[in-house]
């Protein structure tokens, strides 16, 4: 009675494998977009910041970037879902798929492009250095903040353009770009690094009232874009949503509404 009983087991374990061998065969064959989209929703990854992707006062994400990922996937017929990732991590999770893409003001460079795929560029951006009010006349270029201590947020384009800055040893790396206004804020560096499309929206209010953008130092332009695992076929697929998008106006319509039509790629 044992031994049947052991066999029936045994049994029932090797079909589970089985059809667990079998599911997990049909994904791997799956392209990405054909496992996007049939389990029906696109996981961006963001950290939050104004005015890309951000809680309002009922606690719900909004911003140009939720706005956008919302209507890109609506019109895909899936649900955009918005996961708060450690933007030093954000490769990792990608790889992982705990994310579909990185959606939250992502610049392209030639070093991501090596393991990331890219939609087309949606906007303009560049990097910025921030500073408190009472030192803004003391900035008057780049050279200035050799020397001086910098926050910025861990893995961005900010971190990039702060080594140009300043030496390594004196830049602080922060969990997020809001985090590193909060070291400056506070006192506990000189300047801060951050998007000027983030620095425009906090800037000079509310908690960052202390604050200026120093616009004597110009870094270099950059843009905007979604990033994808590599070579996926999502991102085609974007592209398409994009550009009807665009024909139809209501890109502009949404960064009308947050401010950054200016800094639109159309």
């Amino acid at each position: 009675m044992k031994k049947k009983i052991l066999v029936s087991i045994l049994a029932v374990v090797l079909a589970v494998s089985c059809i667990a061998c079998f599911t997990a065969c049909q994904d791997k064959n799956k392209t990405d977009a054909e496992y996007i989209l049939e389990k029906g929703t696109l996981i961006c990854g963001i950290t939050l910041y104004e005015p890309m992707n951000y809680a309002d006062d009922e606690g719900e994400m909004t911003g140009f970037d939720t706005e956008f990922a919302q209507e890109v996937c609506n019109r895909l017929g899936i649900e955009a879902k918005f996961q708060v990732i450690k933007w030093s991590s954000k490769e990792t999770e990608l790889n992982s798929k705990y994310i579909d893409c990185i959606w939250n003001g992502f610049t392209v460079t030639e070093d991501r492009k090596a393991n990331i795929t890219f939609s087309q560029s949606y906007l303009n951006n560049t990097q910025c250095v921030v500073v408190k009010n009472n030192n803004l006349a003391e900035y008057t270029s780049a050279d200035y903040c050799n020397g001086k201590t910098c926050a910025v947020e861990d893995g961005s384009a900010g971190a990039t353009a702060a080594e140009g800055l300043t030496t390594g040893s004196n830049i602080t790396a922060s969990a997020a770009q809001m985090t590193a206004l909060t070291e400056l804020s506070s006192g506990n560096v000189d300047f801060a690094v951050v998007d000027i499309v983030l620095a425009q929206s906090v800037v000079g209010v509310g908690d960052y009232s202390n604050l200026a953008i120093a616009t004597a130092i110009e870094l270099e332009s950059e843009e905007y874009a979604i990033g994808f695992r590599k070579g996926s076929d999502m991102a085609e697929k974007v592209n398409t949503v994009i550009d009807a998008m665009i024909q139809d106006g209501t890109l502009l319509t949404i960064a009308q509404k947050y401010g950054v039509d200016q800094q639109l790629i159309q």
